[in-house]
């Protein structure tokens, strides 16, 4: 494989970004100007997040042999379709139906299927002392175009001021996430045969020998490191969908009354400070290690992230909440880069797989959650960011207490 599929996984890493970044600060405006409570729009991101855990499982399992541009193309697909429903329809089951069978951005760090097979794509196109750059590049992409993407959800206010309504300029942001998912399809359907999973790695897959390894991606000798490393994602992953960035803009927006407009550039804001920490992730991984690095980026960032509810004013909590988005996202490359580390090649799309199957499986199951804490006069407590900033310290700490010993096979 060579470095334009590289680039070709990057840019379209981009272009859904961008779209997530836009759709995650304009969705929960959009449905509480439709009439949908908090709680209901909590019940959108779960359902939504839990098609992505559904979608990752059946991917880590048949992904490869269905072929990775394939997959990727359709999963493209079905991400338009997401956009043109959310974009036209207010009816709420129907809402439901289209979050879990497609892919809805609510959060700039993306949960969908898509990033198994890119990750199991990307180290075989850098050698293993620049795997963790080439990882930063592909986060740091993203989380710029995240940013672009949340300012230019801001776009509504403007057309609103230009004599548009209100409803008609969201649209149009939904038909340019429709548009973004085409143009990620076309990318995919350029990539390289090379790209594809070998027929040594299909060969290299253990015989299962239990009900419940039939039913897993199929790891090998590191089976025991990945669902360790997994369990603990999970953790992570749980406290994060308290806090995906759709809730995060929906509290501001309840309580502070904070317009579309200047969300907008909050987020882009925090975006750009997460997509500024990625060139950081790998100078100090190289200097201090890559567990090092997700730890101790980590641990000060969620310590900060209990703190925004604390803050009397939308300017203090703005400024927290920028000063933690400069930490937090350190840990995602250095993760991702620990991880295809810890496993042979041919376990690659398998540990992806688990691994963010174990994300989404913990992000699923607390939005809904966070919707009803976020109702009514619960808002003004903010007990989602309390909550998960509490857990995501106490993984940060088991994260480092379990894995501070294993040696990394490269090493």
């Amino acid at each position: 494989m060579g470095s334009s599929d590289a680039n070709l996984i990057v840019a379209a890493r981009g272009l859904r970004s961008f779209s997530y970044g836009m759709l995650a600060v304009l969705l929960a405006v959009a449905l509480t100007s439709s009439g949908i409570s908090p709680a209901a729009i909590g019940g959108i991101i779960t359902v939504s997040l839990a098609g992505d855990f559904g979608g990752t499982y059946l991917i880590g399992l048949n992904a490869d042999r269905w072929g990775r541009r394939r997959t990727l193309i359709v999963l493209a697909l079905l991400m338009a379709a997401t956009g043109a429903v959310f974009g036209l329809i207010v009816f709420y089951p129907v809402l439901l139906v289209a979050a879990f069978f497609g892919t809805l951005g609510t959060t700039a760090s993306e949960t969908a299927p898509f990033l198994p097979i890119e990750q199991s794509m990307l180290p075989n196109t850098a050698t293993p002392e620049h795997r963790t750059r080439l990882f930063a590049r592909y986060n740091l992409v993203a989380s710029f175009a995240g940013a672009l993407g949340a300012l230019f959800a801001g776009v509504p206010d403007l057309l609103f001021r230009a004599g548009i309504s209100l409803a008609v300029a969201t649209h149009l942001l939904f038909g340019v996430y429709v548009l973004a998912a085409l143009l990620v399809a076309l990318l995919a359907a350029q990539l390289s045969p090379a790209v594809e999973a070998s027929q040594h790695a299909h060969g290299a897959a253990p015989a299962p020998i239990t009900r419940i390894r039939r039913l897993m991606p199929p790891l090998g000798r590191s089976r025991g490191l990945i669902l360790r490393l997994a369990a603990l994602f999970s953790v992570d992953a749980l406290a994060g969908g308290l806090v995906v960035q759709s809730l995060m803009v929906l509290y501001f927006h309840l309580r502070f009354g904070v317009p579309l407009g200047l969300l907008a550039a909050l987020f882009f804001g925090a975006n750009t400070l997460a997509a500024l920490s990625f060139l950081a992730a790998a100078p100090l991984a190289k200097r201090i290690g890559l567990l090092n690095t997700m730890v101790f980026t980590h641990l000060p960032s969620n310590v900060l992230l209990a703190l925004v509810p604390l803050m009397p004013t939308f300017p203090l909590a703005a400024v927290v909440l920028l000063v933690r988005q400069s930490l937090s996202q350190m840990d995602v490359p250095t993760r991702q880069a620990y991880t295809m580390a810890l496993v042979a090649r041919e376990e690659r799309t398998a540990a992806a797989s688990v691994t963010s199957l174990a994300r989404s499986a913990g992000s699923a199951s607390t939005p809904v959650l966070s919707g009803v804490l976020l109702q009514g006069p619960l808002v003004a407590i903010g007990l989602p960011f309390l909550v998960a900033g509490g857990l995501k310290v106490a993984y940060d700490l088991a994260l480092w207490a379990v894995f501070r010993r294993v040696r990394l096979p490269e090493e």
